[in-house]
């Protein structure tokens, strides 16, 4: 059964391939489910279905041109764009990734794309050639585009059109479908909830132009807060370096060192009622902080030593002035014992919840847009045989895992915050 996204306003976009009759398909379906469909083609597009297929199957007028009628009083391509609670590009061929990643508008549909407010999901569904599909320029493309928060439906495998075996299928229109319907159905389970979440990495000056620090993108963290902005929470991200895009809708604070973050956190606790750090804090920070940039001395001197203190423990404090009601959750990136050093963990700091990941294991270290966790939980009952819960997740995106993430908070909070 189609899902019910009775008045949701999408926007369609048709690119030129030879896919694009199956934007009919895609349009006929979405049709179905209530929403309120407009559609855009490139002039390629046209080439491979006619614009009256879609004014048939959505009942809107079909734009193919920057000066096309406008819609209403307003500019066409603003309009649309800025109207719509979902943009999706079905199919989307190589070159109007290319523009899209590049930030190009010449014609209506690019016009539109580059219109499409931030906080509006963004959906492309490639579909091209295998070699144009693995050439590095389209990897490059794919790989902006998704920092940027546009989400790819991948393409499938089988015959193509020209007569190649291999990847670049448009994916299924179900799949399609069960995608856009994914974003926009999205329950507002945590409206009213206030989080505050640390992520990326903390910098910790050497010298005016060296620091120690770690290879945290700050992905897992900016996930976490996207997901629950869009489920209606109040968010509150303190990051250290990043090398994500933050996401729409949060606060963002910046801080460099542990210890201004810990000094954040702290004055910004009890306006909230949870706290996930995820960010990859240092353990250690130099002793000295050199005013001038240290320089090689000489060639008879080939070893230099550097003496490190600890630094504060973000984590351990928020845990340790924890309020009633409050759920705090800590992460654990090992590369050995990864289940006995969450566990330690998760006991020594007193937290109510541990996600825990071997950053060894491929598809879960640092700066990838995958992950492979484990939940740790405390036991209900603290004499019970073993004194720790466990929920192993198979590898999946980092915006997957923010939703486990936040269904497992959301199950162990208080319904009254």
């Amino acid at each position: 059964m189609d899902a019910d996204l009775t008045g949701k306003k999408i926007l369609l976009c048709v690119s030129g391939s030879i896919s694009a009759y199956k934007a009919a398909d895609l349009a006929s379906h979405l049709g179905k489910t209530g929403a309120v469909l407009h559609v855009v083609m490139t002039h390629a597009a046209t080439g491979f279905i006619a614009p009256a297929t879609f004014r048939a199957l959505t009942r809107n007028p079909v734009l193919t041109d920057v000066f096309d009628e406008p819609i209403s009083d307003r500019i066409a391509h603003i309009d649309l764009a800025q109207s719509a609670d979902l943009v999706i590009v079905a199919p989307a061929s190589a070159d109007l990734l290319a523009k899209m990643a590049h930030g190009i508008a010449d014609d209506i549909v690019t016009t539109c794309l580059l219109a499409v407010p931030q906080k509006t999901p963004l959906l492309v569904a490639p579909a091209m050639n295998t070699v144009m599909w693995e050439h590095p320029a389209t990897t490059a493309n794919l790989v902006t585009l998704k920092a940027r928060g546009v989400e790819v439906i991948e393409p499938g495998s089988g015959l193509l059109a020209c007569q190649d075996v291999g990847i670049g299928k448009l994916a299924d229109v179900g799949e399609i479908v069960e995608a856009i319907t994914k974003c926009l159905c999205v329950p507002q389970d945590f409206e009213g909830i206030g989080i505050l979440i640390t992520a990326g990495a903390t910098r910790e000056p050497l010298d005016p132009v060296r620091f120690l620090s770690n290879r945290s993108s700050g992905k897992m963290g900016f996930a976490l807060a996207e997901s629950a902005a869009r489920r209606g929470a109040k968010v509150l991200v303190i990051a250290g370096f990043t090398t994500a895009v933050p996401p729409p809708g949060v606060t963002l604070v910046r801080a460099e060192t542990a210890e201004k973050m810990k000094s954040l956190c702290l004055s910004w606790r009890r306006k909230f009622d949870v706290f996930i750090g995820a960010a990859a804090v240092s353990d250690y920070a130099p002793a000295e902080i050199s005013e001038q940039k240290i320089k090689k001395r000489g060639d008879t001197e080939n070893e230099i030593t550097l003496r490190l203190v600890k630094t504060p423990d973000v984590l351990a404090a928020i845990a340790a002035q924890k309020q009633e009601g409050q759920f705090v959750v800590g992460f654990a990136a090992e590369t050995e014992n990864l289940l006995s050093n969450a566990q330690d963990k998760l006991r020594s700091k007193g937290l109510d919840m541990i996600v825990a990941n071997d950053v060894t294991a491929e598809g879960a270290g640092f700066d990838t847009d995958t992950n492979i966790v484990t939940f740790l939980f405390p036991q209900d009952e603290p004499q019970s045989e073993p004194q720790f819960k466990s929920q192993p997740l198979p590898k999946m995106s980092k915006k997957e895992v923010a939703d486990e993430i936040l269904n497992a908070i959301r199950s162990r909070i208080h319904h009254d915050l």
